[in-house]
């Protein structure tokens, strides 16, 4: 139903990394939760009153809440796909994190306020009357839910949409919630076992678990989480097919929000090359780079002196050291030499995992002890320490 939808109403659908149409996705799914959950409120509702069950009741506003996450997105879709303007240049795409976060924040209410619901009912224990309508609601709901944690992922997978993965999760979770509630009825009818509120119990904890699962892959694209290790490289793929760039370092990718990122990096190129046709490859790398990855990049050239054999002996010399102090996980660039006439100064930038326990002061002493024991102790170094950010 829902791809018919997509095709139906969405222009150019098949163009996932245009904000446009991530939007008008987001917006369609959205509007296809709000009915489906308020149709599944108003039959659990029912089916709960009839059966005097408070675990088919909390499942009932667990999907009242839901139907409340999908207004909730669909505003943060809306909002996210505005244009940029003067007071935010880089557009409004981090809304869409922002309302996934909302989302989970009501998410996680709902599962406090249903946990003391049924500690009520556990320690208040009332008949539960059991009937094959409300059954048959509970059947039907696990397989509505099931759809929609099936389409929901989907979509989030294919425009990239952490809210929209956020809001599959929370379906999935939803059909174990109902099938428990349904086991709850059932065991309640044929047996004296008093296992609702017990079983409410369970269905809230699991609300809680998807409300905390949710706010993790929202909080962390906007505290600045590791890009996708295809992206990068496709990034290190696009530049590095150019033979005028020798390397690539100090790559970091900017998330403005999805289908809004930026990207920056340092290519090393020839220092003896063509200035005008290096500066023209670059020029057509960040464009390559916008038409293939959809991004925006900003490269800064590093010339390097790959033909002074010295220089290249000396910068071999220092990547070997640097590596063996730090197990593989270390590696230097921008490197160059200095001679005086009493010592030779290597002025080069290394990268450290974040995983090292020494902190930067420690780190360069001990690569500068290491160097002044190679080639009678010529060498001095001036040392920048970065981190890597993919």
């Amino acid at each position: 139903m829902v791809s018919l939808l997509i095709k139906t109403f969405i222009k150019d659908y098949d163009k996932v990394t245009n904000p446009k149409v991530r939007s008008a996705y987001g917006t369609l799914c959205s509007v296809v939760g709000i009915v489906l959950n308020a149709l599944l409120f108003a039959g659990k509702f029912f089916a709960g009153a009839i059966s005097n069950s408070v675990s088919i009741t909390a499942d009932a506003f667990n999907n009242l809440s839901d139907a409340g996450s999908s207004v909730i997105t669909l505003l943060g879709f809306k909002l996210a796909g505005q244009k940029p303007d003067p007071e935010h240049p880089f557009g409004h795409g981090r809304i869409e994190y922002l309302s996934g976060l909302a989302v989970a924040m009501a998410i996680l209410l709902m599962g406090y306020e249903l946990l003391t619901s049924s500690i009520d009912k556990i320690l208040h224990p009332q008949v539960v009357e059991f009937s094959v309508l409300s059954a048959v609601i509970l059947i039907a709901s696990i397989l509505v839910k099931f759809y929609m944690g099936f389409y929901n992922n989907s979509v989030g997978d294919k425009i990239d949409s952490a809210a929209m993965k956020a809001t599959g999760a929370d379906s999935f979770s939803d059909c174990i919630s109902t099938a428990v509630v349904l086991v709850a009825a059932i065991v309640g009818q044929f047996t004296n076992l008093a296992i609702d509120g017990w079983c409410g119990l369970l269905v809230s904890v699991l609300i809680v678990r998807a409300g905390i699962t949710a706010a993790k892959d929202t909080i962390s694209p906007l505290l600045g989480q590791k890009p996708d290790e295809e992206l990068v490289e496709n990034i290190y793929g696009t530049v590095m097919a150019h033979e005028e760039v020798k390397g690539v370092h100090d790559l970091v990718v900017h998330d403005y929000g999805p289908g809004r990122l930026m990207v920056t990096l340092h290519a090393e190129v020839d220092a003896e090359a063509d200035f005008l046709h290096t500066h023209d490859v670059i020029d057509n790398i960040e464009n390559e780079l916008q038409e293939n990855i959809g991004c925006e990049a900003c490269i800064h050239m590093d010339p390097i002196a790959f033909h002074d054999e010295e220089v290249e002996r000396v910068r071999s010399l220092t990547a070997n050291v640097v590596a063996e102090l730090f197990d593989g996980h270390a590696s230097i660039h921008d490197f160059r030499m200095v001679e005086g006439p009493t010592h030779t100064n290597l002025v080069f930038d290394v990268v450290v995992p974040y995983s090292a326990e020494k902190n930067e002061t420690e780190i360069k002493k001990l690569i500068a002890e290491a160097m002044a024991k190679q080639d009678k102790g010529q060498y001095r170094t001036v040392i920048k320490i970065d981190r890597e950010y993919i």
